[in-house]
């Protein structure tokens, strides 16, 4: 696909998509059409410096398109993230996730198929639930998977109704020419100052050392993990915008597929790499996982990238210290903007 390519990014004011979309301009794509909610002005540092041919808000895209596709000579979208979502895991009104997680994704899939445009989305590790069946990619499981909350049961209903409609025999095309689901894990990186609750807890160890020296972690609340034991697949944000690049010209076996390190790590070494990026000595305090959260917290996450692996993708990830380092010494510290 060549740098003069349309293409379509949701989600392009949030976390990942606004770095997505600077990454996207660094390696020369600026004809982008970016859509979200773009009424939240915390979001707008995120994107307004960024180069893009139109921003249309989430809610009236299917139209915008429509007309857009009705003009005359319109330049064709020719690959299309779906990066938009309502990712607030303690938010619990399935209704809310049903309808911007399920049914708008089924609309922009729907979109894709008749338009023959390849499609990358955003699927999560909050499938996979407490793990007990693991955190390995293969379609066979997703119907059994047991997510915690509303996010990651949204996310699971889509994953389940990509992998049906990929399956059924019709006499007319259902899925979009190359289709990729990635289950990201806990991503982390700079852009996301309007998270708030949801921000990473590198965000928030930063900002508690800033302001009193010393960091909270949750205590376990189980006996086979120590507290700040609890163990996580870190990955950082730019590993993620370069699998989404690398993924335009590189159409492997349409899919779900992991995005972690396959590196699982602590949230101590987690906090410890914080303060080592902020030149100072680690203090730790803990204290007791919120009522309510505690009963869908995950101990453990862990991908398997075997199956991302065997398709081809070689690149290396970020180590833990690495990829914290870097964001909190070029962003944090100086509160920039990717």
């Amino acid at each position: 696909m060549n740098k003069k390519s349309l293409i379509l990014l949701t989600g392009a004011a949030g976390f990942i998509g606004s770095y997505l979309l600077g990454y996207l301009n660094k390696k020369g794509f600026t004809n982008i059409i970016i859509a979200d909610d773009f009424s939240d002005e915390d979001k707008w540092f995120n994107f307004d410096s960024k180069k893009f041919v139109a921003k249309v808000e989430r809610e009236e895209l299917f139209d915008w398109l429509k007309k857009y596709d009705e003009g005359i000579d319109p330049i064709p979208i020719e690959f299309v993230f779906h990066l938009g979502a309502r990712t607030d895991t303690t938010e619990f009104d399935y209704a809310i996730h049903e309808k911007l997680n399920v049914e708008y994704s089924k609309n922009i899939w729907n979109y894709c198929t008749k338009k023959n445009i390849p499609l990358v989305y955003a699927s999560s590790a909050a499938t996979y639930g407490s793990g007990e069946l693991g955190y390995k990619d293969d379609h066979e499981v997703v119907e059994q998977l047991q997510p915690l909350n509303p996010y990651g049961i949204s996310k699971n209903e889509f994953d389940k109704w990509a992998i049906r409609q990929s399956g059924v025999v019709s006499h007319e095309s259902i899925v979009p020419p190359f289709w990729a689901g990635l289950k990201f894990f806990n991503v982390y990186g700079p852009n996301e100052y309007h998270k708030e609750r949801m921000a990473s807890v590198i965000f928030h160890s930063f900002n508690q050392i800033k302001a009193v020296g010393k960091v909270k972690l949750f205590r376990s609340h189980r006996p086979d993990f120590e507290d700040g034991q609890q163990l996580r697949d870190f990955i950082y944000v730019d590993d993620v915008a370069k699998l989404c690049y690398w993924l335009i010209d590189n159409h492997i076996a349409s899919g779900l597929y992991n995005l972690g390190t396959g590196k699982a790590r602590t949230f101590e070494d987690l906090v410890k790499a914080t303060f080592a990026g902020m030149d100072k000595e680690p203090v730790i305090e803990y204290i007791d996982i919120p009522e309510d959260i505690r009963s869908t917290y995950q101990y453990f996450t862990e991908a398997d990238m075997n199956k991302l692996r065997a398709a081809g993708y070689k690149e290396n990830f970020y180590t833990l210290e690495a990829g914290v380092g870097e964001y909190v010494k070029k962003f944090l510290l100086k509160k920039e903007y990717y």
